[in-house]
């Protein structure tokens, strides 16, 4: 495809878009894993359409506000990247256009509003707490807030765990065969800390000490994939000064912070940092891909025969490529059957603020992926992302009658069956 992009009007961004409008071939190869065609059923709702929209925008032949009902409506799954044979950058191409329209387009104050709250709350754990038992509270008030204010509250626990304070070095048990820094997260740490334990818990079963920096930061993928770009650039830079130079890998635990850590070289292209940043991508991996490697050090095994049903998490398997190794960790486990979801690849919803900013969409494909996952009738889900796990556990409740089936972190069974309990 030729195009007319002016490439130095959008910065250092314009050349990695123009890269990636150029190599589409409009072959249509995405159409049939992209979930929001699959929902919608538009061209204008799937990659080849959207690739075509973002071009139209960039090459002023459209206005920005024409195409951003369906750029927004965009997952950023980046399920098309799998399956597209031309090798179309898709993902930066999402975010990088984000990132430089984000100023130029019009949002209503309520979307303004709503936009600045999640901004300035999910990426804090404290403020984030706090919020979140305020909705709690609020949560009999659903039925006369507007919009989406309700439907967050939808998305709230029924409780929240208590706050579990992070030691900022872990031992290893035994010799040690590996020091590594881990990444914290953030709506994890309130809604889940204990996968952050059993991440840690596991990690040094396994001989490997455990650095949790203090001065680390967000990861910045939420604000980055919603345009926020001056906020994801901050909380970058802050984290490659937090992050220390003397360990084995950097690792996170959350497919979306992962995810997001891989792009920092995307986002401080042009930049003092960006060499900096294309340097500390290459150490950053996923807890799971770091055990595989090294090994396991003894086979661990749960209490009683159990069958779970793996899910793929979009920015895990598609944007990381990461499918084999959590795989292969849970099969290790004594006492575990491990079974695959129909349409797998299919992302579920959650996808960062999706599922605040597009609930209707997000709804629909929750759904159909927990009748998928109770089709196959699993007593326990693993995945590795803490988004994921808020939104299949929503959805399960609707479809899974008078049975729970719990939706745990790979590092949480893996943790369960080092200490020879049930799920």
């Amino acid at each position: 495809m030729q195009h007319d992009i002016p490439t130095q009007s959008f910065g250092p961004l314009g050349e990695p878009m123009a890269d990636a409008i150029q190599k589409c071939v409009h072959c249509g190869f995405c159409l049939p894993v992209c979930p929001t065609y699959q929902v919608h059923g538009e061209e204008m709702d799937s990659p080849r359409g959207r690739i075509f929209l973002m071009k139209e925008v960039l090459e002023g032949n459209v206005e920005l506000d024409e195409a951003t009902p369906y750029i927004d409506k965009c997952l950023g799954c980046v399920g098309c990247i799998t399956a597209c044979p031309s090798g179309v950058g898709y993902g930066e191409l999402i975010t990088a256009f984000r990132a430089t329209s984000e100023e130029k387009r019009e949002r209503s104050v309520v979307d303004k509003t709503l936009r600045k709250f999640i901004l300035e709350t999910l990426p804090y754990p404290g403020r984030f707490r706090l919020a979140a038992t305020a909705g709690r509270l609020a949560k009999p008030l659903k039925g006369v807030m507007p919009g989406r204010l309700g439907d967050m509250l939808d998305l709230l626990p029924k409780s929240l765990p208590p706050a579990q304070k992070l030691p900022e070095v872990f031992p290893a048990e035994g010799e040690r065969r590996a020091r590594v820094a881990l990444l914290a997260g953030c709506a994890q740490q309130v809604l889940a800390p204990d996968i952050n334990m059993a991440t840690l818990r596991v990690l040094a079963k396994n001989g490997v000490e455990v650095v949790i920096p203090k001065s680390q930061s967000c990861c910045g993928a939420l604000a980055a994939h919603t345009g926020a770009a001056s906020q994801a650039k901050q909380f970058a830079k802050q984290n490659i000064k937090a992050f220390p130079p003397n360990v084995d890998a950097i690792l996170t635990n959350a497919a979306g912070c992962g995810s997001g850590m891989h792009e920092y070289a995307l986002w401080l292209r042009g930049e003092p940092e960006e060499s900096a940043a294309a340097e500390f991508v290459k150490r950053v991996c996923d807890v799971s891909v770091f055990l595989e490697k090294l090994g396991l050090r003894e086979t661990p095994s749960l209490s009683a025969p159990t069958k779970v049903a793996y899910h793929d998490a979009c920015h895990l398997a598609h944007a990381q490529k990461v499918r084999s190794q959590p795989r292969a960790l849970l099969r290790t486990i004594g006492n575990l059957d491990l079974v695959e979801i129909p349409s797998g690849d299919i992302c579920c919803g959650s996808a960062g603020t999706y599922n605040i900013e597009q609930p209707e969409t997000a709804g629909q494909l929750g759904h159909q992926k927990a009748q998928n996952i109770a089709s196959v009738e699993p007593d326990a889900v693993a995945t590795g992302n803490i988004g994921c796990m808020t939104q299949i556990e929503t959805h399960l409740r609707e479809v899974a009658f008078g049975k729970p089936i719990p939706v745990l972190h790979t590092m949480q069974i893996l943790d369960r069956a080092y200490r020879g309990e049930a799920l």
